[in-house]
């Protein structure tokens, strides 16, 4: 029964308290409370005794929702916001409302009518609700629903609608996306979306004391990132230098030692030639992972579905490989892959470090639940997820990836020391 919810395990299936545990705030939030992974973990309540989501743990279930089934098309601070104002982030928050004379279930209020006709017409089938609709009380299934109905509204009667009408229209439907009767809601919303705490202020106030550095915050400066040598080690610019491909090509650039220019496309945006992307995966292969035997080709392809050879990554992901600082976190701190410090996002624009995270992430997928997995298995995990690999979702991401990978041609050293795909 929903009304019995005392523990996050009894509303969430075990891989999304993995995914939980595995975000570096919730986990540093959940372990200064004295809760004990592998346990079952404590609900909040307010002073009436109900069971409400903390700030850190909406924006970990908003960000692991996004990342599973959305790829980054619905903003996080948006739906943060809106659970905000709907429910106040109670996981057991029921309302009826009259003009429309439905009831809406959980953090998203969503009715379960709403719910279905997503499940039925729309096929969001991630979560089978019909027939019960205290399933939306649920956290992950409350978003999950509320991020698919946003999605719909972006692009209502097939046209791209913008943040006002998307906010508006949840709040009193589609026809009430101009009335006034939603402008409150709309200004209410802005201040709360405002009013959220951003992920680094609040990972440097939860420092335990003065003594112990703040997490830097992310520059934006475009000078910092206009050079390999600002990023790079020297020990791997040597590396660099050392690859008779990228010593060709930086030569004919007339790059010297010191100071090598990253490439910048029309908008100044830093990004890795394919000569680079693959010499870097080389050389991080070869150094951390040469027991895998893994092709440097595989992780340039995926590079260039992810980022598309961008430094800095697209606004969907982090750094060339699309490894965003939770997930390096969680890699650095609880796997053990430390060949490369990360305390920052910025610290995933160096190439070398993004792609370290992405070989040490496919590491882990090629073992993942604990027994041997196929190489087809590791990549869709890799552009998904590893918990419900789901090829409807993954399947236009892998068409992409095969297409690119005839852009790396292998070397003969490739083709003899590596054996996946």
């Amino acid at each position: 029964m929903a009304s019995s919810f005392k523990y996050w395990n009894e509303c969430v299936d075990p891989l999304d308290m993995e995914a939980m545990w595995m975000d570096p705030f919730v986990n540093k939030e959940w372990d200064d409370a004295g809760e004990t992974k592998g346990q079952k973990v404590h609900l909040s309540r307010d002073p009436d005794g109900q069971a409400y989501l903390t700030q850190t743990e909406m924006r970990a279930v908003a960000e692991i929702i996004v990342r599973r089934h959305f790829q980054s098309q619905v903003d996080p601070d948006m739906i943060c916001a809106i659970a905000e104002l709907q429910s106040d982030r109670q996981l057991l928050t029921t309302r009826y409302n009259k003009k429309t004379k439905e009831t809406g279930f959980g953090i998203m209020q969503l009715s379960p009518k709403t719910a279905e006709w997503l499940v039925r017409d729309m096929g969001y089938r991630q979560y089978e609700i019909e027939g019960d609709s205290t399933l939306l009380y649920k956290p992950f299934i409350s978003v999950y629903f509320g991020a698919a109905y946003l999605k719909w509204l972006s692009n209502y009667e097939e046209k791209e609608r913008n943040e006002e009408f998307v906010i508006r229209a949840y709040k009193g439907g589609t026809k009430k996306a101009k009335h006034k009767s939603t402008l409150d809601y709309w200004r209410r919303y802005l201040s709360v979306k405002q009013s959220l705490p951003s992920r680094s202020k609040k990972y440097n106030a939860s420092m335990p004391d003065a003594s112990t550095p703040a997490r830097p915050i992310l520059k934006n400066k475009v000078d910092e990132l206009t050079y390999w040598d600002s990023k790079a080690s020297p020990e791997d610019m040597d590396e660099m230098w050392r690859n008779p491909e990228v010593l060709k090509e930086w030569t004919k650039s007339n790059e010297n030692r010191g100071k090598v220019s990253f490439s910048l496309d029309a908008e100044k945006r830093p990004y890795l030639s394919r000569i680079e992307i693959k010499a870097v995966a080389q050389i991080i292969l070869s150094k951390h992972f040469s027991s895998r035997k893994v092709k440097p080709t595989i992780l340039a392809a995926l590079a260039e579905v992810s980022s598309m050879r961008f430094v800095k990554g697209t606004e969907s992901c982090t750094g060339i490989m699309g490894i965003d600082y939770p997930k390096a976190q969680w890699l650095y701190k609880d796997i053990g892959y430390k060949a490369y410090k990360v305390e920052s996002d910025e610290d995933l624009f160096n190439p070398f470090a993004s792609m370290y995270f992405g070989a040490a992430y496919m590491d882990w997928l090629s073992t993942y639940g604990g027994r041997e997995r196929t190489p087809q298995f590791v990549i869709h995990a890799y552009l998904g997820r590893p918990e419900n690999v789901n090829l409807q979702e993954t399947g236009p991401l892998w068409v992409k990836f095969e297409e690119t990978l005839g852009q790396y041609p292998e070397s003969k050293k490739d083709q003899g020391s590596c054996s996946i795909l």
